[in-house]
């Protein structure tokens, strides 16, 4: 793994960790918003940055470079989240909860038209319009998952929505689209 084990090295690194072990956990916690969380992944971060140390002590900017290890864990902290989410939502949540978006009766063939036609948008489109609609996410949220821009979110939302208009039929009301895709975590949004 390239672990430099010379008591110089480790001096160095303990100096490092010492330095920055804190900013780093608070970026973390900024990041993802989990307090809990926040520890773990600078420890984490700090442990892949030990595996290659005698890289990192070499370069340009130690502390950027761990930056952005902690950065890369956090994304995929927060897809993993995300992903965890959506399918509590999918098999666990109950059918009409009181969360204030159920339908009582869902239009089930539109829902399973949503479903077709979501699974033939590219993975950006879908993930936006999902995140957006089914998981009620800010534009600013979901590109913080994505690892996109907010405008870019808001121009692949747009478009999912109106490719998904395209793919159910002329006649499909953008209202409609919204209420259905909503509807994939188990309630509608009205």
């Amino acid at each position: 793994m390239g672990t430099v084990v010379d008591d110089a090295a480790a001096a160095e690194f303990h100096e490092f960790f010492e330095a920055h072990y804190a900013e780093l956990a608070r970026l973390a916690h900024l990041l993802t918003g989990e307090a809990d969380a926040a520890d773990d992944l600078a420890a984490d971060a700090l442990l892949a940055l030990w595996h290659r140390w005698d890289r990192v002590r070499n370069a340009d900017h130690p502390v950027a470079y761990a930056r952005g290890v902690v950065a890369n864990l956090a994304r995929t902290r927060i897809r993993g989240a995300v992903r965890e989410r959506r399918r509590i939502a999918l098999f666990w949540a109950p059918r009409g909860g009181g969360d204030g978006y159920a339908v009582d009766d869902p239009d089930v063939p539109t829902v399973v038209d949503v479903q077709g036609a979501l699974r033939r948008l590219p993975f950006r489109k879908r993930a936006c319009v999902v995140l957006r609609h089914a998981f009620d996410l800010s534009e600013r949220d979901t590109a913080l998952v994505l690892g996109i821009s907010v405008g870019t979110v808001k121009s692949q939302t747009s478009r999912a929505v109106a490719e998904l208009q395209r793919l159910l039929g002329p006649d499909t009301p953008t209202a409609q689209v919204q209420v259905a895709v909503a509807a994939q975590r188990g309630g509608g949004r009205h």
